[in-house]
């Protein structure tokens, strides 16, 4: 026998004559168990990769072992406070280091870590290991009981929301007309697409349209379609968006604004459930559920004149009020923790959360631009924060509290200036061409009176076209 060599280990036994688990049932053992587990070696490469590993991360173990484990292991600690590196450096286990990670589906997934060395039988080590368990229902029982409640891509705390949480799936199986009102950037579209997710239709399509940013010739022929010949440069037919969306639902957004005449054909259409289109001499059927929406106090307009009353009553069978965001405050942080999930999936970072000062602040704004300043402003601040935590200074100017001159020096500053101002710049163009250019339409979208966009416009030099989404080809531009 050679110095050095265990006489047992062969026979799985120890010196003291107990049985010890030979490298195939140690694998079984680590098969069976829910808790995912993997080691590394010192050049941070996965030498071994269980199954629950395969499962929570959704990679396969062959395209796991031999990569870096933070190519695997997508966690918002591997930029920073790593626990497996803190073990291996201080040669210590860490226990419970709650995190997430991205799986292979770019899905956050919440988990608890807990962290090893691997050391030889001299206990010199190895690498290290690491198990983690899948928290994601504890999360959703937490949230639960945190008093959240989640419809669809909704999720609020709020009285006023949960109100309308409660009818909304006896209201998604009526398939009846429904109107959502509520401010620009409220979540309108999003409730329509929570209603169309409930209903009967939900495997077929939801085509949203806005209905103000478009003249009505051209909002007639996106909604009805048209037929080769119908006009000039019409070489052939094209479905519209009643057709699009046959079987399913369609959410006719911004209704408020559109014209007296166009108002009588939808009549039309919600009366006969019938539509005909551009040049057509046949009627189609419109299987579709029609969801509107407005930012406009319709029964105001009825009394002005400027809206049909039975158009009004056709509609109004069902009606949902979406509160804005100023009066249900206590969702902010749900949302806010939504959107900072959304942009770790679309830019890839890992931002961890946001601090409490910028929290609080976040919280003590009025944002007439509801929801979607909201995201605008998280947003913002991805572009200054790549890891960690979201704090004042990543908050755009007006909310940090402090004059970026006072807190930096001059050239950091004014490049921050220029980056907001690119920025700005970029969302303005954007809900222009969304809007077809409608300044009216693009300024209800970014949240600002129509203005202040047009000073904007001046100030960041931005051309325009001569006419705009209110008009026609054929009608001369209003002036402003």
């Amino acid at each position: 026998m050679r110095q050095g060599k265990n006489p047992f280990r062969k026979r799985g036994m120890t010196k003291h004559g107990k049985t010890q688990p030979t490298s195939g049932v140690t694998d079984i053992i680590l098969e069976s168990i829910s808790d995912g587990v993997f080691t590394v070696d010192h050049e941070w490469r996965i030498t071994s990769f269980n199954r629950a590993a395969e499962e929570i991360t959704g990679v396969p173990r062959d395209e796991a072992i031999g990569r870096f484990c933070w190519e695997v292991f997508r966690s918002n600690m591997c930029e920073g406070d790593c626990a497996l590196r803190r073990t291996m450096k201080e040669g210590r286990s860490f226990v419970s280091s709650s995190t997430y990670i991205i799986n292979s589906e770019k899905k956050r997934i919440p988990i608890n870590v807990s962290t090893a060395p691997l050391r030889d039988e001299s206990g010199a080590i190895l690498g290290g290991v690491e198990t983690f368990r899948d928290n994601t229902v504890v999360e959703e029982l937490r949230r639960e009981l945190s008093g959240s409640f989640r419809q669809g891509d909704m999720v609020s705390r709020s009285p006023l929301m949960k109100k309308i949480f409660a009818v909304l799936p006896q209201v998604a199986e009526s398939d009846s007309t429904v109107l959502i009102e509520g401010e620009t950037g409220s979540g309108k579209e999003i409730m329509a697409k929570a209603l169309h997710g409930l209903s009967s239709r939900r495997d077929k399509p939801f085509v949203a349209i806005n209905c103000g940013a478009l003249p009505d010739a051209l909002l007639e022929s996106e909604l009805f379609g048209y037929k080769a010949g119908a006009f000039t440069n019409a070489t052939r037919d094209k479905p519209g968006y009643f057709s699009q969306a046959d079987g399913g639902s369609i959410l006719l957004d911004e209704l408020g604004e559109t014209s007296p005449a166009f108002q009588v054909k939808l009549l039309r259409v919600l009366e006969e459930r019938e539509f005909q289109p551009l040049g057509g001499v046949k009627k189609e059927r419109a299987n579709v559920r029609i969801l509107a929406a407005t930012n406009r106090d319709l029964e105001a307009l009825v009394e002005q004149g400027k809206f049909r009353r039975d158009l009004f009553y056709r509609i109004n069978i069902v009606r949902l009020p979406l509160p804005p965001l100023r009066e249900r405050k206590e969702d902010i942080p749900l949302l806010v923790e939504r959107f900072i999930d959304k942009m770790n999936r679309l830019r890839g970072k890992m931002v961890r959360g946001i601090e409490p000062e910028a929290l609080e602040r976040l919280m003590n704004l009025d944002y007439p631009g509801n929801i979607r300043e909201l995201e605008n402003i998280i947003e913002h601040a991805f572009i200054l924060c790549s890891q960690g935590q979201i704090g004042l200074q990543h908050l755009p100017g007006r909310l940090s509290g402090a004059s970026p001159t006072a807190t930096a020096p001059k050239a950091a500053s004014s490049g921050i200036r220029a980056l907001h101002r690119a920025t700005e710049e970029e969302a303005i163009r954007e809900a222009l061409e969304r809007n077809g250019y409608n300044r009216l339409a693009a300024a209800r979208e970014l949240g600002m009176h129509k203005s202040t966009l047009f000073r904007k416009l001046k100030k960041l030099q931005i051309e325009l076209p001569e006419i705009d989404g209110r008009h026609s080809n054929s009608t001369p531009p209003r002036v402003a």
